[in-house]
Order: structure tokens, then C-alpha cells, then sequence
């Protein structure tokens, strides 16, 4: 433990709090995430050192998701997507002179999701990696594929986000086939002028600084630079001061809530909307006084905020013991570790109980610091959301590009990387496919080709992968059961729609009828 106290000097403390305060004006941006301004920092992290590096990178994370609610409060605006189901109860007590209630009920709520997420991780991603050692080419293979699975039956449309990953999994795939990896040693995927460029393939680090941080600023762009806020006045207002019995008789909406977002957190590509989206739901359908949700109700903000916060640990979770991220965000710090020469995985923990260590005492530092930080500095920060645009998309562009170039000692492919990716990302959400399966399908696809290939030089048969132990069987199990989930779930959205179609249809024949009527009369 003394070796650990040994690592914490005081450039830990003050890069943890740094992260968080960046990542709160991130936050607090309309159109910034936490993923943006952990991609746009990464390349820092270089020259950080491992230990020093994760401290900013998490208090980055934390502070991310915690800004988005400032607002979602003060301007209706949800800074982060996570943030959206806080517009709901924020923005009316704002509306009402009850802003920095509503702001303070919402940093409370953020701390203690962030703590109790902090705490599952700490006590379940060892036990997790501990069992999933013991698991075989043929398991981690399918462990991918459920991954991928989950993540695109939880998309807007599953077969978007299959074809999402798929095309992540095809760019994975650019490169030389490696000897090592059971291939030929030949290149693939590519034409003969780019093989000086992609012999080992797009690199990482620019794909995710191109998809997270180019991208983001070309569709605000799109939108214009002019924020349209300068002009107006941020008004927090004192009425109803806030105090710690609003939180009375609403304990179990927080803790469960808590435990909502850590769970949702584990779930692959899932995201913090879901999370937030489902404790609300939740609190809705459990709530003695549900009728004045949406109307300003605190018990609103306390379940959407302490949800979205405790994403933070949940996501860490797959990340660290399987080696798969749980969102956007934890698959930008697999960059992290991707820079110091370190694998995450099932070995992580075990191989780097240093690194573990400090990790969790990263997390929850940011999480104290984004609390003091937003509890006692709410009025100054909040007038980070009047900050010009046309601004900050230089400084963030500048930021980007010179992190990608430097980021393997000057290699002026990967800021090509940069823009080609910067640019994809941007077309196919402008076309409709989703962003996370694609990210997570590059990142997983290359393991999961190995996997594939070893399963088959170890048994030489298909059929392995269902009958190899119980525990493909359940894989099998749990992959079945999330196509399932999409499917039952697009075919009640469709039905849905249709009612609401017919509806309208009628109401429209019925007043149609009416005025002919009228005429005829």
C-alpha cells in the first residue's frame, strides 16, 4: 500500500483536478462530450507518463459527463446525450428562479453515482478478469461477438449498427496479415500504391482523435459557429436555496438509480442515455408523486443525474477485466494504455495491481474534485456556455492535429488518418449509421479475427465454438437473447408508429368529413 501512496505526488492530485475542471467546460459546451475532450488530450498523455496520464484522462471522464447538466438546466440544452432526461426537471426549476437548487441537487446526485460506480468496479472488475482468464480462444471469441451484438441490437436500428461494426471490423482489417496472428504475411484490402502507408494498418490513436474530435466540429460547424447564447444572461437564482434534506425520503430513487447507470455502464456501446433514459423511467413508474416529473420535480434530476454518473465505473468494468470497452469513452483510453505499451484485459489487473490502484484512486479523487469544483464554483462555471465557438473549433482543430502527428514521433500519414477519419465520421452519421459500433468493431476486430483463427488451428472445426464448454453455450445463450431484445423492440417501435399513424389519419379524415359538412350545410 506504501508503494502505492509513493506514486500519488501532488502533479496526480493537480492533473486529476485539471481534467475535471476541462472536462466540466467541455461538458458544459452544447455539442463538446467527454469523449471529445478526452480524445483531443490524449496525445498529452505521452509525455505524462502512464500513472500521471490515466489521472487526467479520468478526471476528464468524470468531469464530461457531470458538465453536460449545466445546460441542460440554465438553457434546455443537454450539454452531453446523457444529459437530456435532466432537461426535463432542470430547465423548469431554472424557469422558476430555482437554478442553482436544481444545479446543486444534480452535483450531489452526480457525486454519489460517480462513488457507488467507483466502488462495483472496484470490487467486481478483479473478480471478472479472475474468471475470464481461464477462458479459451473459442470464449474470448464469442465474448467479442456478444459485444458487438449488445451494441448493435441497443442501436436505433439493429441492422444499422450491424453494418456499423461490420464496416469498423473491415477497416480493422487493413494491413499486412501477420505470420504471428495465423496469416500469410501478405497485405490486404488495399491497392498497391498504399501499402508504404497501411502496412500495419490505420493507427489508432488519430482514428479515434479523427471520429471523436474532427467529426464533432465539422457537424456543429455545419450548423454555424455562432453560438447564439453571447448575448444572453445566465441567471442561476437563489429562491428555494438548496439543502441536503431534498435528497430525504428520496434515497432509494438515488441508490438505485446508482445502480442503473453501473449496470447499463457494463452493457457494450450502450451510453449514458440509455442509462439516465431508464433510471428516469424507473423513478417515473415507482414514484409516489410521478404527476410532477416533468414539471420541476428534484427526484427528475436526481435519478437522471446519478445515473449518467455512475456510467463512469460501470463502463471501466468490461474494459479493464475483458479488454472491451463499455462506450465511446472507455474505447479513447484503451488509447491510453495503447501509448504506455500496455494491453488491457484479463491479465490487466493482475499484471499491474500498481496501475489498478491508481486508477481507482484517480477515479475517485475527479469525482470529489467535479463536486467542490461545480458545489461551490456553479455561477462562474456556468458562463462557460456563453463562450464563442468560432473560438474554440480552431484551438480544439490546432489540438487535434498536432496530437496526431506527434503522436508517433512525427508520421505524417497518421494526420491523413485524421482527416479521413475526421471526414468519415462525419458522412456516415450524416447518413444514418451509428458511430459506436463502428469505433468498437475497428478496436475489437483484429482480436477478434485472431481468436477466430486460433479457435480454428486448435480444433479444426466449427462446431468448437458451441461445443467447446457451458460457457459458449451460454454466450450462445446471451447473444440469442439480445438479438431477441432488438427484435421485439423495433417490432412494438414499428407498431407504435403505425397507431400513431392511424390516429392521425382519422383525426385528419374525421375534421376532412366535418368540413364538408359545414360546406354542404
Amino acid at each position: 500500500m506504501l508503494d502505492i501512496l509513493s506514486l500519488l505526488d501532488i502533479t496526480f492530485f493537480l492533473l486529476a483536478s485539471l481534467g475535471a475542471l476541462v472536462g466540466i467546460i467541455f461538458g458544459a459546451i452544447p455539442g463538446m462530450t467527454a469523449t471529445m475532450a478526452v480524445a483531443v488530450c490524449l496525445p498529452l498523455t505521452y509525455a505524462l507518463g502512464l500513472n500521471h496520464g490515466l489521472a487526467l484522462l479520468l478526471g476528464l471522464y468524470v468531469g464530461g459527463i457531470s458538465g453536460g447538466m449545466v445546460p441542460a438546466v440554465l438553457l434546455n440544452i443537454p450539454g452531453t446525450p446523457s444529459s437530456i432526461t435532466t432537461t426535463f426537471d432542470g430547465y423548469p426549476m431554472a424557469q422558476r428562479g430555482e437554478g442553482e437548487r436544481a444545479l446543486k441537487t444534480c452535483v450531489v446526485a452526480s457525486l454519489v453515482g460517480g462513488l457507488i460506480s467507483a466502488l462495483v468496479l472496484f470490487l467486481f472488475a478483479p473478480m471478472l478478469a479472475e474468471f475470464s482468464i481461464k477462458f479459451s480462444y473459442v470464449e474470448k471469441f464469442l465474448i467479442i461477438l456478444l459485444a458487438l451484438t449488445v451494441i448493435a441490437s441497443m442501436s436505433n436500428n439493429m441492422l444499422v449498427g450491424i453494418f456499423s461494426g461490420v464496416i469498423g471490423i473491415w477497416l480493422s482489417l487493413i494491413g499486412t496479415y501477420s505470420l504471428s496472428d495465423g496469416g500469410n504475411g501478405k497485405s490486404r484490402l488495399m491497392f498497391d500504391f498504399m501499402e508504404p502507408y497501411l502496412f500495419e494498418g490505420f493507427s489508432l490513436l488519430p482514428v479515434l482523435i479523427g471520429i471523436f474530435g474532427i467529426s464533432t466540429i465539422l457537424l456543429e460547424a455545419e450548423q454555424g459557429v455562432k453560438s447564439g447564447l453571447s448575448g444572453q444572461k445566465i441567471k442561476i437564482g437563489k429562491e428555494g436555496g438548496f439543502s441536503l434534506g431534498i435528497f430525504k425520503g428520496r434515497l432509494t430513487n438515488l441508490l438505485r438509480s446508482s445502480f442503473i447507470g453501473t449496470f447499463v455502464g457494463m452493457l457494450p456501446g450502450v451510453g449514458g442515455s440509455a442509462a439516465s433514459v431508464l433510471a428516469y423511467t424507473q423513478e417515473k413508474n415507482l414514484s409516489r408523486d410521478s404527476s410532477e416529473m416533468g414539471k420541476g420535480a428534484p427526484q427528475g434530476l436526481i435519478a437522471s443525474e446519478s445515473a449518467n454518473n455512475a456510467l463512469t465505473g460501470g463502463a471501466l468494468i468490461p474494459l479493464l477485466s475483458l479488454g472491451i470497452p463499455g462506450d465511446s469513452t472507455t474505447a479513447v483510453l484503451i488509447g491510453a494504455f495503447t501509448l504506455q505499451g500496455i494491453q488491457v484485459g484479463p491479465l490487466f489487473i493482475p499484471e499491474n495491481p500498481e496501475t489498478w490502484y491508481v486508477m481507482m484512486t484517480a477515479l475517485v479523487v475527479a469525482n470529489v474534485v467535479m463536486f467542490f469544483l461545480m458545489f461551490y464554483a456553479i455561477k462562474h462555471i456556468a458562463k462557460v456556455v456563453l463562450v464563442p465557438k468560432y473560438i474554440l473549433f480552431p484551438i480544439i482543430v490546432m489540438m487535434c492535429v498536432v496530437g496526431a502527428y506527434a503522436i508517433n514521433y512525427g508520421i505524417m500519414f497518421d494526420v491523413w488518418t485524421l482527416l479521413i477519419f475526421g471526414v468519415l465520421g462525419y458522412v456516415i452519421q450524416k447518413i444514418g449509421l451509428e458511430v459506436a459500433p463502428l469505433i468498437i468493431g475497428f478496436i475489437l476486430g483484429g482480436s477478434a479475427e485472431v481468436y477466430f483463427v486460433k479457435s480454428l488451428e486448435s480444433f479444426g472445426t466449427y462446431s468448437i465454438f458451441f461445443t467447446k464448454s457451458p460457457i459458449a453455450m451460454v454466450l450462445w445463450g446471451l447473444i440469442a437473447a439480445s438479438v431477441a431484445f432488438s427484435i421485439v423492440v423495433g417490432l412494438k417501435s414499428r407498431a407504435k408508429q403505425k397507431m400513431e399513424l392511424t390516429q392521425v389519419t382519422g383525426s385528419t379524415q374525421t375534421a376532412t368529413g366535418k368540413g364538408h359538412d359545414t360546406h354542404d350545410g
